[in-house]
């Protein structure tokens, strides 16, 4: 059976396998993001000063570690090409192969070390965190870097993008799976479970890579072949020049300039940190827009819709970017996150399936804009090439100076929105009786109760104005990025030349 299996394997599309690195992913994530906080809450009695310090330095670690890796990884790639260097090779890609088949099954093993307790609570809450989001890091770098690489076209990228899409949603039915075994009560079934996700992700790493590694293996022979071949025929050695190394603030300093990369990353500050938002406040959106008005089933299907869709929605979303381009599908869904909003506005909060569907759909709409963007900063790793002439695309660094500047908006996303939310009516989502601080905020002659309506409107504001505020900020944003159009096809074309290289001068005959 297995003998049979592998030829069948080895015929797979490149995307195919590329993207079902996605699914060995997905699988461990959504689960973990869906459940480490309860069990060190609920199961293993993690005290409230613990679980501050560990998100805090987890905080710290995970803005810091992205910038740090890529460095390590692609600092080699910064030399400026000089005329006669020597271009890429598939040696490039059969690097980052080697770092995914290295950190995949090492990033699987640290996603078990959460379900069994092995230290005090706080301590293990700090480790389990900083090693888990450190193999993720590096997994997530070199997947997200391999989409540069791969291809330069944005056809192909798209199509890899593609497959991407379609095995993570298809990751995200183990957080179905999930609640058929979660018992906070009898764990045991629950960490059975996650040994089994565990060892598939850890077999799929492995063959998946091993997969990539066998064709570029020998699509780099042929090419190294070659190029030895050629070298000979070289017309001084001494006429190569050297290669000129680049520093970090060398780095740092040519990405200052980089305008396409600054307006990028402004607008996607914000996109993290709506999509957080979404997340965080989600099911206080449920329970105080809805929860009177709708059914317990509803709301979960409203929760599960919200999982899954953005990855199914993503598939339409890439078939869109082929036909019309990254920018204007990004700039559309802009446009219509500040269309849906404002007209949610105007409809009111007691609007309830309105209410259903723009919350589900904000969420939606607003995920699934995060995971196009992966193919925009390819586009800036390809600009950052031809502008520093670069002897080959530091992809990975680039990704992790993008999560650099990006991720505090994880953080910013629960601070402003409780505080916002705190500041018009009273309510703290942190008091054990948070409809007390709504009562005393007001006149005293008023019940709970006819507060509750206040709390009510101030969740819908904040439903409504957040997105037309992001809104506003990315669409102003998106309108300063040149990387489009006839720009794009420019770098593109200047890539692929340098790509394929010039051939060596050969002696005169």
């Amino acid at each position: 059976m297995g003998l049979w299996l592998l030829p069948c394997l080895a015929r797979l599309p490149t995307a195919v396998i590329y993207g079902s690195l996605s699914l060995f992913v997905s699988i461990l994530h959504n689960v973990f993001l869906l459940y480490y906080v309860d069990t060190f809450v609920s199961v293993y009695k993690i005290d409230k000063l613990s679980f501050w310090i560990g998100e805090t330095v987890f905080l710290i670690w995970n803005s810091l570690n992205d910038p740090l890796f890529g460095w390590l990884s692609d600092r080699v790639f910064l030399s400026t090409q000089q005329p006669g260097a020597e271009i890429s090779s598939p040696e490039v890609v059969l690097k980052r192969l080697r770092a995914l088949s290295h950190n995949g099954p090492l990033f699987a093993i640290s996603f078990l070390a959460f379900w069994v307790a092995w230290a005090h609570p706080g301590v293990q809450f700090l480790l389990c965190l900083c090693l888990y989001d450190s193999f993720l890091t590096m997994v997530d770098l070199h997947h997200n870097a391999l989409l540069a690489d791969l291809a330069v076209s944005a056809k192909d990228r798209t199509s890899l993008n593609f497959y991407c899409a379609l095995f993570s949603a298809i990751g995200s039915l183990s957080v179905f799976m999930s609640y058929a075994v979660w018992n906070k009560e009898d764990f045991f079934s629950f960490r059975v479970f996650c040994v089994v996700l565990a060892l598939c992700s850890i077999v799929g790493f492995t063959l998946s890579t091993q997969l990539l590694r066998q064709r570029f293996e020998a699509g780099g022979k042929a090419k190294w072949d070659q190029e030895s071949a050629l070298k000979e025929l070289y017309i001084e050695k001494h006429s190569v020049p050297q290669e000129k190394r680049i520093t970090l603030a060398e780095y740092l300093q040519q990405l200052s300039r980089h305008h396409n990369f600054l307006w990028f990353v402004c607008m996607n500050l914000v996109q993290v940190f709506h999509c957080h938002f979404n997340s965080n406040f989600f099911p206080l959106f449920l329970e105080h827009l809805l929860s009177d008005q709708i059914s317990v089933s509803t709301g979960s299907f409203l929760l599960g819709v919200s999982y899954i869709a953005p990855h199914l929605n993503n598939l339409y979303f890439l078939s869109l970017c082929r036909r019309c381009g990254v920018y204007a599908v990004v700039r559309g869904l802009f446009f219509l996150k500040l269309a849906l909003s404002v007209a949610m506005f105007l409809a009111g909060p007691d609007q309830v399936y309105l209410l259903c569907i723009f919350i589900a759909s904000n969420r939606v709409f607003t995920e699934g804009t995060c995971k196009l963007l992966n193919l925009v900063v390819t586009d800036l790793v390809d600009e950052d090439l031809v502008l520093n002439r670069r002897k080959q695309a530091a992809s990975a660094l680039l990704f992790g100076m993008v999560a650099l500047v990006t991720k505090p908006g994880q953080t910013f996303a629960p601070l402003i929105g409780t505080w916002l939310l705190c500041a018009y009516t009273g309510y703290d989502i942190f008091q054990r009786d948070p409809l007390s601080n709504v009562v005393s905020a007001r006149p005293k002659l008023a019940s709970d109760a006819a507060w509750e309506p206040t709390l009510r409107q101030g969740c819908f504001y904040l439903l409504v104005f957040v997105p037309i505020t992001c809104a506003l900020l990315q669409l102003l944003s998106w309108s300063q990025f040149s990387l489009h159009g006839k720009r794009l096809q420019m770098v593109k074309a200047q890539r692929q030349s340098l790509t394929q290289g010039r051939a060596p001068e050969v002696k005169m005959i």
